[in-house]
């Protein structure tokens, strides 16, 4: 997979992220606007309520041009990054969780450290990913619907 170029290896680690994500019942959402700005690869809802953010990083060069990262903490009760096989995983936080794909496969090789959001806080995260989800599938149901297009 290191001979594939970022923007494809970004699309595969993703996916094989989030199909970690189905198979542990955390339902996942691609590419969540969050309230600071910040854009989350795949945002999360583990089956305790708790929300997980996984971020993709396609090689070395990705992580470290990111001086972001760390602004994802406060919207995530565990924060992950994702990687592939070939990515050198020493330069990765031991903050934050580790998920390392090879091709569609992923595993957790490192539990993302548990910082609770506010209620307060979770109670907004909670509202915005349900209505992504449902605005997405509203999408995907009538795509001919402009309404849709301006919630997100």
């Amino acid at each position: 997979m290191a001979l594939l170029p970022a923007p494809e290896r970004t699309i595969l680690v993703r996916r094989a992220a989030a199909r970690l994500c189905g198979r542990l019942t955390w339902p996942a959402l691609h590419e969540v606007a969050l309230p600071n700005g910040r854009r989350a690869d795949l945002l999360a809802l583990q089956s305790d309520g708790d929300f997980a953010i996984i971020e993709v990083k396609s090689c070395a060069q990705d992580f470290l041009s990111d001086a972001k990262w760390h602004e994802y903490r406060d919207y995530s009760d565990a924060l992950f990054f994702a990687v592939d096989a070939d990515f050198p995983i020493e330069l990765l936080p031991e903050e934050t969780g580790l998920i390392v794909t090879a091709g569609l496969d992923a595993e957790i090789l490192r539990p993302a450290p548990a910082h609770r959001l506010s209620p307060a806080r979770r109670r907004q995260l909670l509202h915005r990913f349900a209505s992504l989800a449902a605005l997405r599938l509203a999408r995907l149901t009538d795509p001919d619907d402009p309404a849709p297009l301006r919630a997100e």
